[in-house]
């Protein structure tokens, strides 16, 4: 595993666990003992993210800054956002990168970035997000059930 993907696995779990804030990932506590055992049972609900799942339904997408839109993933790395309600869209782009999903979303002068990661026994994912590299809030993506032909 990578130490960049170890550091965002690692934040993410800090905001999944008892500590229930965001942490800087240059700021980040090596877990203690019983922190590191609740990190590994943490870990074994997680999964890596499949090429093929990304693309093959919308996503929705809330955060503890209040914002519920909702995500179109393209094949070829792009993305749209819309807003839930007023259906206003911005732009973006998506890769998968070391099982994680690494999301890049623009509007107007703001670049919101984010790496999602999938859970094992959930179609609901979770993520933490920076607004112009300045950590901003803590997100949940929901799969929607793939649109049948």
């Amino acid at each position: 595993m990578s130490d960049l993907k170890t550091q965002k696995l690692l934040q993410l779990f800090y905001r999944e666990s008892e500590r229930v804030r965001l942490l800087e990932l240059g700021k980040l506590p090596a877990p203690d003992g019983k922190e590191q055992d609740e990190l590994q049972a943490w870990l074994t609900g997680k999964r890596d993210f499949s090429r093929a799942e990304l693309t093959q339904q919308h996503w929705i997408k809330t955060c503890t800054a209040g914002y519920t839109t909702e995500l179109v993933l393209h094949p070829n790395g792009s993305l749209d956002e819309f807003t839930l309600f007023r259906r206003q869209k911005t732009i973006g782009e998506w890769q998968l990168v070391n099982g994680m999903l690494e999301l890049v979303i623009y509007k107007d002068d703001n670049r919101y970035t984010s790496t999602v990661v999938a859970n094992q026994g959930s179609s609901i994912h979770s993520a933490i997000e920076y607004k112009n590299e300045q950590l901003h809030a803590y997100l949940k993506l929901a799969q929607t059930r793939p649109q049948v032909s």
